[in-house]
């Protein structure tokens, strides 16, 4: 009988596991770590010698194999020792290769073994670069700095930018588009995340700063803005311009140095120059002129103007150079104009005449009102006839109140009796009738 086969050397501490093809004697290996080809490598390790083959079985035929071993070199690129990457035999046609140091070149050939012996080894045309898996690099921005990052000067900057990557990536920094300043700004990278530290902020520290990760030929890119501000400047220039009655008006002009940021408004202030003492007049005021009122009179004011942005109000203000003096002047006083009423009217009998009946020597009076504007005339007539100065007749008229007395009346005095009140507006009219009546003498009358 055939002798067996020497064993080959076996590693215990790499393991190797490959499925032999059930049909096909000389299956093609495909290797399982997942990384691009390498070059090919410049040395080629010697294969071994095939052992004598051992005869098969009754019953089973030779040339099937049964078993599939899968052998590695470990190490540098020029080993030239195959070492026994699976303990067992393996059956099937794949197998995973563990325990693998990264950056070495491995050699890969596989042997089929079946009761007949040892099949001629198959192996990889090129070695195998071992790499670590890739992962695309990914920059995990914070939400506060995903918007426009705003510091006062003097201020610490401490931002931390956590960011994804396998393996390590390659961080790099750019302000502006140009390299940092190493003596400005610190740059501290770890495997997870990137620190940009300034230890006391400046406004040449503003910009826009990128922050690149790149893996391989993977790359992602992130883009903060950075805005240190401080207070602002004074107004360029303030001046009075004009000054009338309790008032005066002041213009000025914007700062020079806006503090890096925007000029959220003004505030004005005046000074009585007897007292010296600054009172605020308008504050958050956003024109570039303003109207001051309710000043005194006799007294002289300075101004002042200062400027506000986000951070605070200007340290200094622009004060004007003259002062506004309040005159002392006599004021005329011009009664306002009102139009007349026109009280004019026409006579208006509100009282009328009422009709009397009298008895013979019994003195009697007629009584009626009016009213009118001028003050009307009063005439009385007696059936159409005017009575004038009848010494029979009393007439008298008081605030509008008219009255006929008749002394002692006769029968011959009865009649129609009439008030006429008449002025420049018209005349009116109001008219009675009075009877008298004769007595009557008991001794006469028949018996």
């Amino acid at each position: 009988m055939p002798g067996k086969p020497p064993p080959l050397k076996k590693s215990p501490v790499k393991k190797v596991v490959k499925k032999a093809p059930e049909s096909a004697p000389e299956p093609e290996p495909a290797p399982v770590v997942e990384a691009p080809p390498a070059e090919p490598a410049s040395l080629e390790a010697a294969p071994a010698e095939p052992a004598p083959a051992e005869a098969a079985p009754e019953g089973e035929h030779g040339d099937a194999p049964a078993m599939m071993t899968l052998t590695q070199t470990l190490g540098c690129f020029t080993a030239s020792e195959w070492v026994v990457a699976n303990e067992e035999l393996t059956p099937g046609n794949r197998h995973c290769i563990k325990n693998l140091t990264t950056g070495d070149l491995l050699h890969v050939r596989v042997v089929a073994v079946n009761p007949g012996g040892r099949s001629e080894p198959g192996t990889l045309a090129e070695p195998v670069p071992i790499r670590e898996v890739v992962d695309r690099p990914k920059i995990r921005m914070p939400r506060a700095l995903r918007a426009r990052y705003v510091k006062q000067v003097g201020e610490q900057i401490n931002l931390v930018i956590p960011f994804l990557g396998k393996p390590k990536p390659v961080v790099s920094w750019l302000k502006d588009g140009q390299p940092l300043d190493p003596k400005r700004v610190n740059v501290r990278n770890s495997d997870k995340d990137s620190i940009m530290f300034i230890r006391t902020s400046q406004r040449e520290d503003s910009g826009v700063y990128e922050m690149a990760v790149k893996v391989d030929s993977f790359e992602d890119k992130a883009n903060l803005t950075l805005q240190i501000v401080e207070l602002p400047g004074p107004p360029a220039t303030a001046k009075l311009v004009d000054v009338w009655g309790f008032n005066a008006a002041v213009e000025w002009t914007p700062p020079k140095d806006n503090g890096n940021t925007q000029i959220a408004g003004y505030t004005i202030q005046k000074a009585d120059r007897k007292t010296g003492e600054w009172f605020t007049v308008l504050e958050n005021y956003h024109r570039l002129n303003a109207t001051i009122s309710d000043l005194i009179m006799g007294n002289s004011y300075n101004f002042r103007v200062f400027s506000q942005n986000q951070v605070g109000t200007s340290e200094t203000g622009a004060v004007t150079k003259e002062a506004a003096t309040i005159l002392k002047t006599g004021i005329v006083y011009k009664p306002p104009e009102y139009k007349e009423h026109d009280f004019s009217e026409a006579p208006k009998f509100t009282t009328p005449l009422s009709d009397r009946a009298t008895t013979v020597g019994y003195t009697t009076k007629l009584l009626c009102s009016v009213r009118g504007f001028p003050k009307p005339k009063i005439e009385w007539l007696k059936n159409q006839m005017v009575i004038g100065e009848d010494p029979k007749f009393r007439q008298i008229s008081n605030q509008g109140i008219c009255s006929l007395e008749i002394r002692k009346p006769c029968s011959f005095d009865g009649g129609v009796y009439t008030c006429r009140a008449k002025n420049t507006q018209g005349e009116a009219i109001v008219s009675c009738k009075l009877e008298v009546k004769p007595t009557i003498d008991r001794d006469k009358q028949p018996q």
